[in-house]
């Protein structure tokens, strides 16, 4: 199996490298020194909310990148042409012409509350191993090997976070959007004792990265 390196940002920032290719997955306001990054080969973006893409520091990440392919959901793709900023849209189904296999699955954010609009939300399957869903609950219709599990935000309880988990069945659950927490490791914890046979769960600190 081709090593595939994950480093984990803050929130819901992650670099995802493999065979030469480096993809970044929602460099959003959370995340500090994002735009410092180089040798991108593509930026995705799962949806619009600010803690998944800071667009006053996308210009310069972008700067830094400008062989890197940009990606989004078709509601950010409108708010980045807004800003002077050209995304090709990903869509459910797509499979994205990169140096490393990247598919696209899931349509919607999760339901914050009925009276608030659901805006659009795409999750990225990249190299065919590692799943960011963004913040939504699709369960893509292949083997995950690596999740990227949602922790801690205005649409999530931890019960609904452990369900998540069960239904993708990962080898490995790496938490991610945890900077609204206080006390992450609380979950964490729960993570790690409810998760069923044959998922173990990998916390990756902040700016830290592990080998899947």
């Amino acid at each position: 199996m081709v090593r595939m390196r994950l480093t984990k940002l803050v929130h819901a920032c992650v670099l995802v490298e493999e065979d030469g290719a480096r993809v970044l997955i929602d460099p959003g306001a959370f995340t500090p020194g994002f735009e410092n990054l180089t040798d991108l080969h593509a930026v995705l973006i799962t949806h619009q909310h600010p803690d998944h893409v800071d667009l006053d520091r996308l210009g310069a990440l972008l700067e830094r990148n400008p062989d890197a392919a940009l990606y989004s959901d078709e509601g950010t793709a409108s708010v980045l042409a807004d800003r002077g900023f050209t995304a090709e849209i990903a869509r459910d189904g797509d499979r994205l012409p990169l140096s490393v296999p990247v598919e696209v699955f899931g349509t919607n954010h999760a339901v914050i509350h009925p009276d608030i609009p659901v805006i659009p939300n795409v999750g990225y399957l990249v190299g065919g191993r590692f799943f960011h869903p963004g913040d939504a609950f699709t369960v893509p219709d292949e083997p995950v090997d690596v999740l990227g599990l949602p922790t801690g935000a205005p649409w999530l309880k931890l019960s609904e976070a452990v369900d998540y988990m069960r239904a993708v069945a990962p080898r490995v659950a790496v938490p991610i959007h945890e900077a609204v927490l206080a006390m992450p490791a609380m979950y964490y914890n729960r993570f790690e004792e409810l998760a069923l046979p044959g998922t173990t769960v990998t916390v990756i600190d902040p700016g830290s990265s592990t080998d899947v």
